[in-house]
Formats: structure tokens, sequence, C-alpha cells
């Protein structure tokens, strides 16, 4: 079986459902258990500040102040999750996964604390919430037209605008969002 860690799932047109129209939801963890993402283009109305704050940490670091917190999906809303570089960073936090080669996703609170201070990672999303799919039902989505995966990249990860991420993903795949069907069909 082929596993779609660090890959961007792409929602088709199709998908209405409200917490995945036109979303963009990076895979950090699938295998024979299931699949676990963070959507990348939900913006929540939470500012940084204000969550380091609700947490009990002074904010130091005015250029995080402003920052958006992510809506990471639709699962836990109460959990919090960093995504974050690694290049040049051999800090090791309390609880962090490898998405890759330099992506790990962080679920402790150490992070936050250095993020406040301003000593956190050079490039990161937070988001509260997360995407997940039981065994087989994600690769069940997939043959259903629902999503499209493609690889991840920094650059539409940290640099793109988020009103722009879902169109920069489907044109990685080499064309525009405009092509895309509703729906697609089976041969």
């Amino acid at each position: 079986m082929s596993y779609l860690e660090h890959q961007f799932l792409v929602a088709m047109p199709g998908l209405d459902d409200p917490n995945f129209s036109r979303g963009v939801t990076l895979l950090c963890q699938h295998n024979d258990d299931g699949a676990l993402g963070l959507t990348i283009n939900r913006p929540s109305d939470i500012k940084l500040s204000a969550l380091l704050e609700q947490i009990g940490f002074d904010n130091h670091d005015p250029s995080v102040a402003d920052q958006v917190v992510f809506e990471g999906g639709p699962l836990h809303q109460e959990r919090g999750f960093v995504l974050h570089e690694t290049i040049d960073d051999d800090r090791v936090w309390d609880s962090s996964l490898a998405v890759g080669q330099d992506l790990r996703i962080t679920t402790s609170k150490d992070i936050l604390a250095a993020i406040a201070e301003g000593n956190g990672p050079e490039r990161f999303i937070v988001a509260l919430g997360y995407a997940g799919w039981d065994a087989g039902q994600l690769e069940q989505e997939i043959r259903d037209n629902a999503w499209l995966n493609v690889d991840a990249t920094s650059e539409i990860l940290f640099n793109a605008p988020v009103d722009k991420r879902w169109e920069q993903a489907v044109a990685s795949l080499g064309f525009s969002a405009s092509a895309l069907q509703p729906s697609g069909g089976h041969a």
C-alpha cells in the first residue's frame, strides 16, 4: 500500500462538506490505521496573541501577535498543533512527529512558550483541531473523486496567501483550477 504522508489533499470542487470545501489539508500521518491531517487554508477568528494569553504565556514577540490561528479540522478543536519547519533548527520539542524531511508537527506547550518568547521556529502554523480518517476511509474518498493529492511544498505551506493556497496546490499539478469539474467519472 502507498501512503500519502507529506502530501496535500486538495478538495475537488464537488466536495461540499463545509469543513473541507476548497480545502488544502497536509497529511501528517497515514498508515493502515487511518490518516491525520491539518487543513492549512481555513483561518479562524483567533489571533495567536489571544491564544498564547489564554494558555498563560505573555507574548514578547510582536511579529507573531497578529498571526492567525487556523482551523486544522473538525475533530478535537480544543487541541492545538504547531506545524513548523526544522531547517537549521536542531531543537527538540517535548512531543513532535516528523512530517517529511524538514517539517514537524508538535503538540506540546514548550514550543508555544518559545514562540511567545521570540525563540520559536522561524516558519510555523498554529492550528486548532485536525482532520482524521479511519482505516480505508481516505482511500475510498480518493476513489470517489473527493480529493486530489499533490506533493506538499513549503512555498504553499508558508509563503502562499491563505486565500490562494487551493489554487496554487491545484496548479502544482500542471493545470488551472478552472479545469476541474465538480464531479469526476470512473473509467
